[in-house]
């Protein structure tokens, strides 16, 4: 695999002192931010950068024949065909932890939103109503439960302990924790826990996690929480549920569709939607560039990286 300096596209704006790092390395960078502007790239560059704009598909990557490197400026690569570019013995490179505390932040702020009925309250005061009186739950003596327990997850876990909750988590690839969740069966997480809280990676297994039959299961008065991918729920069925009261309320960064494409959703009186802006504040944006730069300058100088999302790629003949 050549180690050789080549041209590395931007296709996607990152953090600007991330790009001036990434002009000290010794290959050209070429800004191709803008509508269109990637496409004639795609005969020359060594390397991409991207956030989740991009889709780096299967004939991207046939049109790129010097492409050596893909860095996503995040945690998920799945606007990335990995095995079309693990095929061409293309490195993958991410940014596992620039978002963590990011998205655990907005994760315990959507908590406390569903659990207090902010953002119904937020409304009608601003509309000029006076509603007091008995409003929501507290988050004390709750219980949260985690799909996927990864770096957000337990970053999440870490923060609520004050907040005297109790913890547990879903994780097929997670046998034991030394946080105190406990490890469940996605079952009788459900019919356990007060919030369910996603953080999964989204695979062909679990696309529409969360359907009808799992809705239905959930604790009565729970809620569901979505900061990871929104095909994990099934919107419709979501829907469906909110009608019966399964969950109680929703609130959703992600969504199958993004812009979304479900009005009746995003108008639901117990829904709080956001627009998957988990990790869009300036420190995780800051992390994001730098963490993927950093690799970028890496394998400019032939040195072994730290994020390889493909490691079958690396030694392979």
């Amino acid at each position: 695999m050549s180690s050789s300096a080549g041209i590395v596209v931007v296709a996607d704006a990152i953090d600007r002192d991330a790009v001036e790092l990434l002009r000290s390395g010794p290959g050209a960078v070429v800004e191709a931010t803008a509508d269109g502007a990637l496409e004639p790239q795609l005969p020359s560059m060594w390397g991409l950068i991207v956030r989740s704009r991009t889709k780096v598909t299967a004939d991207l990557i046939a049109r790129s024949p010097a492409l050596s490197i893909i860095a996503r400026a995040g945690v998920g690569v799945d606007n990335v065909d990995l095995a079309a570019a693990t095929a061409r013995r293309i490195r993958v490179v991410n940014a596992p932890t620039a978002a963590t505390t990011s998205v655990a932040e907005l994760s315990l702020a959507l908590y406390l939103t569903l659990a207090r009925n902010l953002f119904l309250r937020v409304q009608a005061t601003k509309a000029g109503a006076w509603k007091r009186g008995e409003n929501g739950t507290e988050l004390s003596g709750k219980v949260v439960g985690f799909v996927g327990y990864g770096r957000i997850a337990r970053e999440i876990a870490r923060l609520l302990r004050p907040f005297g909750v109790t913890t547990l988590a879903f994780d097929p690839y997670v046998k034991s924790t030394s946080d105190g969740t406990t490890i469940l069966p996605l079952d009788e997480l459900l019919a356990r826990s007060d919030i369910v809280s996603l953080h999964a990676a989204l695979t062909p297994e679990n696309h529409h996690l969360l359907n009808a039959e799992r809705f239905a299961s959930m604790k009565e008065g729970s809620f569901v929480v979505n900061v990871a991918r929104g095909a994990l729920i099934d919107e419709e069925a979501l829907l469906a549920g909110l009608e019966r009261g399964r969950p109680a309320g929703a609130a959703l960064d992600v969504f199958e569709v993004e812009p979304p494409n479900r009005p009746k959703l995003l108008a639901h009186p117990r829904v709080v939607a956001t627009p998957h802006l988990g990790a869009s504040t300036h420190e995780a944006q800051h992390r994001a560039g730098r963490q993927v730069v950093e690799e970028i300058l890496r394998a400019w100088k032939g040195e072994p990286l730290q994020y390889l999302v493909n490691p079958e790629v690396v030694g392979a003949p």
